[in-house]
């Protein structure tokens, strides 16, 4: 079986491609299919224990070598006399094959394979088959067991339900690819090339809204979800059998333009298993969160095209100095919002620049309350230290993100906020050899609100971004030492902390208690 490498580049059609050799292809296990994983499983275990290779047991059963090896890949269950005939060969009774129970050993495997786990991992996506899985679980049954056992009870503990595992599996997934995907860039162009857009920059919501009226003949309102109080904080929904799509008119133009330009990509790229909602709230699979991240991703290729994204960040690297306007001009020329761009660029600069040790952060915060959020995050080529938690800790409050949050609410309550602010800090984590390029936009969630968010890119000062980026080198930015939560840090000094270190003091006091219990040997 072909096994992808973690940094290979292919693309989705590749993927796809390699599935037609898997047991199963984008979809779930079903009960019947997890039957035969068992019969399989405990097949395969029973002949290895009797020291059986293939050969033996084929002249045994009077099976065929091929077909033995399907059954304990997963791919045929055997009928009952053929049962028979492998009871016989293997000195067990008929009923112990054909059930779902296996021994102290394999029933915690039967139990992972039976269960909703087994469904929730898009396996498939990753390159894996269940009979890999099989094979696998087979080989090391204690380990992997324990293993994966572990990840169900820490889900557990963290109230991790299966939409954290889709969308944990779905950054992994854009990791693999380091966020490129050559078959939706070529799309989008096609696109633009086939409507006659190529120098349309930015793309008009009227230009958008006229190409699905007139060619896929859906209709645009944008006044009903305004007369429905619950519908308030939703941005659009698409009516599939009216062909309505339903936008919010409190959006600005910007946003209704990505609104329009990921429904396009639902019709253009003929998507019918999708979400109808703009933000999915509960995905029936992992196949649904794919194809809307599909979606989004064509969408923003629409509207920030790629040859011309990349011409603009190959001029801004070229600066010796950080220029904010610059930043903001791009906002601009392209007529979206600081969210969509920073995104876009996570496509283009580990393609384009080789610049692949990056994260995006997107976060909300409440100036009043002090309180801040990690709303979406992604980590290409390592798991980077700035990272969102479960657990209540108090995010660093010298982090660029809350900091340039914190800037915009003074705007807002001074009333002097006009459009949203870019900022540039050189992270340098405590305790580590770690430092980040970080770049933030911030901006009030809504007009003369206490709600504000950032959207960060951070670039890690690597040698391939020493090199190519040259306003790095710019002595004037400015830099700070940060952490990941106050309760884990160590600097006490620190004016903006937002929470005592008490992580940091459980372990002075646990090191005390240590050093008193060697004094009692001495």
């Amino acid at each position: 079986m072909y096994v992808f490498s973690l940094k290979e580049k292919i693309s989705l059609k590749n993927i796809f491609s390699y599935q037609a050799d898997f047991f199963i292809a984008c979809r779930m296990i079903s009960e019947n299919d997890s039957v035969k994983l068992i019969f399989g499983l405990k097949l395969r275990s029973l002949r290895q224990q009797k020291g059986l290779s293939y050969q033996q047991l084929s002249d045994a059963t009077k099976l065929a070598i091929s077909y033995l090896h399907d059954i304990e890949n997963g791919r045929k269950y055997p009928k009952a006399d053929k049962i028979m005939a492998l009871t016989k060969a293997l000195g067990v009774e008929y009923d112990y094959l054909v059930s779902l129970n296996g021994g102290k050993k394999l029933q915690p495997i039967i139990d992972l394979i039976s269960s909703e786990f087994i469904n929730v991992i898009p396996w498939e996506h990753f390159g894996l088959s269940p009979a890999s899985l099989l094979e696998l679980f087979s080989n090391t049954p204690d380990k992997v067991t324990a293993f994966i056992s572990t990840l169900i009870k820490i889900s557990r503990a963290y109230q991790m339900s299966t939409e954290n595992f889709y969308t944990t599996a779905l950054r992994s997934y854009q990791d693999l690819h380091d966020n490129y995907f050559e078959d939706l860039e070529a799309s989008a162009l096609r696109f633009r090339q086939e409507h006659n857009l190529e120098e349309n920059i930015p793309l008009q919501p009227d230009t958008l809204s006229a190409i699905l009226e007139n060619h896929y003949n859906i209709q645009i309102d944008r006044k009903k979800m305004g007369t429905v109080s619950a519908l308030n904080g939703l941005r659009s929904y698409f009516a599939a059998e009216k062909k309505v799509l339903y936008i919010n008119k409190q959006l600005n133009p910007a946003q209704e333009a990505f609104l329009l330009s990921r429904e396009l990509a639902f019709q253009y790229l003929h998507i019918t298993e999708r979400s109808y909602e703009t933000i999915i709230r509960h995905p029936a699979s992992f196949d649904v969160l794919l194809h809307n991240f599909r979606a989004s991703y064509f969408a923003a290729a629409l509207l920030i095209p790629e040859d011309n994204i990349a011409a603009d960040m190959r001029s801004l690297i070229r600066q010796e100095k950080w220029e904010a306007a610059a930043w903001l001009q791009l906002l601009d020329k392209y007529s979206v919002t600081p969210e969509m761009l920073m995104q876009r660029l996570t496509n283009i600069l580990p393609h384009h620049f080789g610049i692949d040790q990056l994260f995006f952060l997107r976060m909300t915060g409440n100036i009043t309350r002090s309180h801040y959020e990690i709303t979406k995050e992604l980590h290409l080529s390592q798991l980077h230290n700035p990272h969102a938690n479960a657990i209540s800790e108090h995010y660093c409050r010298r982090w660029l993100a809350i900091g340039m949050m914190q800037q915009t609410a003074v705007q807002v309550a001074k009333k002097k906020y006009k459009q949203p602010i870019v900022g540039i800090q050189v992270s340098h984590y405590h305790q580590t050899h770690n430092r980040y390029l970080a770049i933030t936009f911030a901006k009030p969630r809504q007009k003369s609100s206490d709600e504000m968010v950032s959207v960060t890119l951070g670039l890690m000062m690597d040698k391939q971004l020493l090199q190519n980026m040259r306003f790095v080198h710019d002595t004037s930015l400015p830099e700070k030492i940060v952490n990941t939560a106050c309760e884990r840090c160590s600097i006490m000094d620190c004016q903006e902390r937002g929470a005592p270190p008490t992580v940091i003091l459980e372990k002075e006091k646990q090191e005390e208690i240590n050093i008193a219990l060697q004094s009692l040997e001495k």
